[in-house]
């Protein structure tokens, strides 16, 4: 029987879609921004969607954390009668800081708060955990550049606080979300949420001729226009090592995600963690890792896993995804007859859409297109303006229904 521990599973939420449906994808606690205080300001959901959001967690058991991970100005404390008016009108389970002054802000006004410091604080070391924990942290969140072999010592050195590690989602080209490109070049500085991704852009290199002012463009191959484009972080080839170092919560990235991405990745995740726990001698990530190939990536890397970053960490040569399946759509309501499906991209008669259950799935073709709105049939329909159609009940195969329900997720081939 296996005794070790099984760590949280932590899922992002950018939007009140996304809180539902990474919980219903089996997701131990949600991330969301405290709107206008974190690192995903732009994040789609305000004020009364977290609530819904924590509302929604709670009575399913789950526990919210919202993230205040700015680093705050002299002018942002001015704001802080109304954050703390907030919070306590959220009740969230923990704040996630990553500055000091907020720190003391959030132990003074918040003294039960559990507090987590975030990735922003780019925590590399057991000395850095402990000056956390000194001043009052209960979970800290490790940088993204901390090895395996880092981690396991950290987590030797550290066995009375709470670790968590980044397991999956977008790599930012500097420490953690600390890069200067996007304030420095357009105005939006990335850790108030309004990062414009410059590290995903195309450039030329160009000489240019003090004197004269010439420019004179370098021939590049055809690895040489996207610099600075890391592919996504996945460590699930590497999961049965993570878990056999005993983090206490494993995160998913992606508030400015889609339901979509987020209920795959959490279903991905959380099947292949239940796998492993019953039976970690035998897990083998493989069939885990076919679930997380069919979402739209710029590819896969284990990063800083095993210590310095691979060649491989990044895609020269283009920012688009090379997945050949992309979201058909959502399940937004069932009846006694239909299953209301909600599109998320084009779908034609005759399209085959793979329907993602917590734990199972199963391909239903489309003969028809029914539109839900008004019963007519359809050759095609596209997405948008809350388009939907209506699937009859008596498709879905028998053991499968009882699964069905509201944020159901389906894919389709390009």
């Amino acid at each position: 029987m296996n005794t070790k521990k099984i760590p949280e599973l932590l899922a992002p939420a950018g939007t009140l879609d996304a809180f539902k449906t990474a919980i219903l994808y089996g997701a131990d606690a949600i991330y969301a921004g405290l709107p206008g205080f974190s690192m995903r300001a732009r994040a789609k959901i305000d004020i009364e969607g977290v609530k819904q959001g924590i509302e929604f967690a709670h009575e399913h058991g789950k526990k919210v954390y919202l993230a205040f991970n700015l680093f705050a100005h002299d002018r942002d404390f001015q704001n802080m009668p109304r954050v703390r008016e907030i919070i306590e009108y959220l009740k969230p389970d923990a704040l996630i800081v990553a500055d000091a002054g907020v720190m003391m802000w959030v132990r003074d006004n918040f003294p039960n708060m559990p507090i987590h410091v975030s990735t922003q604080a780019n925590i590399c070391s057991a000395a850095s955990v402990k000056f956390w924990q000194n001043a009052g942290a209960s979970l800290c969140v490790l940088a993204r550049e901390v090895s395996h072999p880092e981690f396991c010592k950290i987590r030797a050195a550290c066995p009375d606080i709470k670790l968590e590690i980044f397991v999956h989602g977008a790599m930012c080209m500097a420490y953690s979300g600390r890069c200067l490109l996007s304030n420095y070049i357009t105005g939006r500085p990335s850790n108030r949420g309004a990062c414009a991704q410059l590290c995903r852009w195309k450039y030329d290199v160009i000489l240019r001729e003090v004197e004269s002012g010439i420019e004179m463009p370098i021939d590049e191959d055809e690895h040489g226009a996207y610099i600075m484009n890391s592919k996504d972080l996945c460590l699930m080839p590497r999961l049965g090592e993570v878990l056999e170092s005993s983090p206490d919560s494993l995160k998913i990235e992606g508030r400015n995600r889609s339901e979509y991405y987020v209920g795959s990745v959490v279903r991905a995740y959380r099947n292949a963690i239940d796998a492993w726990a019953r039976d970690p001698k035998h897990f083998n990530p493989d069939e885990f890792m076919a679930d997380l190939n069919v979402l739209e990536t710029r590819g896969y890397t284990t990063a800083f896993f095993d210590g310095g970053l691979p060649a491989t960490a990044h895609n020269y040569e283009t920012t688009k995804s090379d997945s050949m399946y992309h979201a058909a759509g959502v399940v937004t309501d069932i009846d006694d007859k239909n299953i209301a499906f909600e599109l998320r991209n084009e779908i034609r008669a005759g399209d085959e859409i793979t329907f993602l259950l917590p734990r199972d799935k199963f391909t239903l073709k489309l003969d028809k297109i029914i539109n839900a709105k008004n019963g007519t049939e359809m050759p095609k329909m596209s997405a948008g303006q809350g388009n939907a159609c209506l699937i009859s009940r008596e498709l879905i195969p028998a053991q499968y229904l009882p699964q069905m329900e509201k944020y159901i997720l389906a894919y389709k081939h390009k």
